[in-house]
């Protein structure tokens, strides 16, 4: 069996990828590079271009040759790497007539815990939407802010200690819609400076999260190491990081304790798993982030089955744009008591449309970073 061409797909706000062979079996996975989609494409053509003729099966083996060849990496080149992973990966499980958790060393799990997408640009609309969640039978919550979700647009201004107190209250009322029954993974998106994270996660421990997410940026991982010493609240990070060894530094560092690996991003189903075995040797779950299509979804799920330390699953579900379910075969739907269970079917378990690109056209994103009510620009 050989590689006759590679296909890279921009549909809706989406990166697919389709790695085609000479039997007839088709590949699907898809680029994590969110905002430079057009970038990650160039570079899955460019890889591509190298695939041709070669054997699909030899997955790691191509990992590691295009990964090492230019020296050069980020974001744009590892959502194409990644992609491409993923739909060798689903060439193997087509080939095999398996599923590709099968052929990581089989299932641990029949079902894999999933958590809803609250979202919300009011206080009101997020507790309500931690009560949609808790109804519909999810026993979890995420992408949920303690601020906002604000338009880019709308300048921000707070005094430190408004900030701070709406904070900790907005956590509160979430508690109180979700009683026992739901956990909270409560989402910063690296929104706060160190000290501010440390004061607010000490604010919240009484509300006993889940998790802390990305209180901090990514760019420095001591300061994500020291604000994981200061609080009762676990920290879960990752889903900007692109390769092993950046999990490995923060790891050593005791700054995460579950670890986001974007399936997307980090290299795919192949680095994802490393990714696993890393956090594994230190009791850290793994926390795969997924805010992408069915397919990231689909591709996720076969290294949640497969791996040990696997916590929670990120399942895009509850945003008022929801992942194009649509345009793909077989999405795993939710079993209505916080779980999707396991297929049997082979891959990844999903397959594009014939009609996708007709019902999802590319639109792209376009660059806007919120301001202050100064003109300075602010994280979010």
């Amino acid at each position: 069996m050989r590689i006759t061409h590679v296909e890279s797909l921009l549909l809706d706000s989406y990166l697919l990828v389709q790695v085609h062979t000479d039997k007839g079996l088709v590949g699907l996975g898809e680029s994590g590079a969110w905002g430079f989609l057009e970038a990650s494409a160039a570079a899955v053509d460019k890889m591509g271009r190298y695939l041709v003729g070669e054997d699909p099966l030899r997955i790691e083996h191509h990992w590691q040759y295009m990964y090492r060849w230019s020296h050069f990496r980020g974001a744009a080149v590892m959502g194409a790497l990644s992609a491409i992973d993923i739909a060798l990966w689903d060439i193997a499980g087509q080939h095999f007539q398996t599923p590709v958790y099968q052929l990581l060393g089989g299932r641990v799990r029949d079902r894999c815990r999933v958590y809803y997408h609250v979202i919300g640009d009011t206080r009101d609309k997020l507790v309500q939407g931690v009560r949609d969640a808790r109804a519909e039978g999810y026993t979890a919550v995420g992408h949920l802010t303690p601020f906002l979700d604000e338009e880019r647009s709308v300048p921000y201004v707070k005094t430190h200690v408004d900030k701070i107190e709406d904070a900790v209250d907005a956590v509160r009322r979430y508690r109180q819609a979700a009683g026992s029954q739901v956990d909270l993974c409560v989402e910063i998106h690296r929104r706060m400076t160190p000290a501010e994270a440390v004061q607010l996660g000490r604010g919240i421990e009484r509300y006993h999260p889940y998790f802390f997410e990305d209180p901090v940026t990514p760019d420095n991982l001591d300061e994500m190491a020291y604000v994981a010493s200061k609080i009762n609240i676990p920290i879960a990070t990752g889903e900007r990081y692109s390769s092993l060894w950046e999990f490995d530094m923060a790891l050593r560092r005791d700054a995460v304790q579950y670890v986001r690996p974007d399936v997307c991003m980090v290299g795919g189903i192949s680095g994802t798993k490393k990714v696993a075995a890393l956090a594994e040797a230190r009791h850290v779950g793994v926390v795969p982030h997924n805010p992408l299509s069915p397919v990231s979804t689909a591709a996720c799920l076969q290294v949640a089955a497969a791996i040990p330390n696997f916590a929670l699953q990120e399942l895009p579900l509850g945003e008022t744009a929801p992942p194009k379910s649509d345009i793909v075969e077989g999405v795993h739907p939710h079993d209505g008591e916080g779980y999707i269970r396991l297929t049997d079917r082979p891959g990844i378990g999903v397959s594009l449309k014939p009609d996708a690109a007709a019902k999802a056209p590319y639109t792209p994103r376009e660059i806007e970073t919120r301001l202050g009510a100064d003109g300075a620009v602010v994280d979010q």
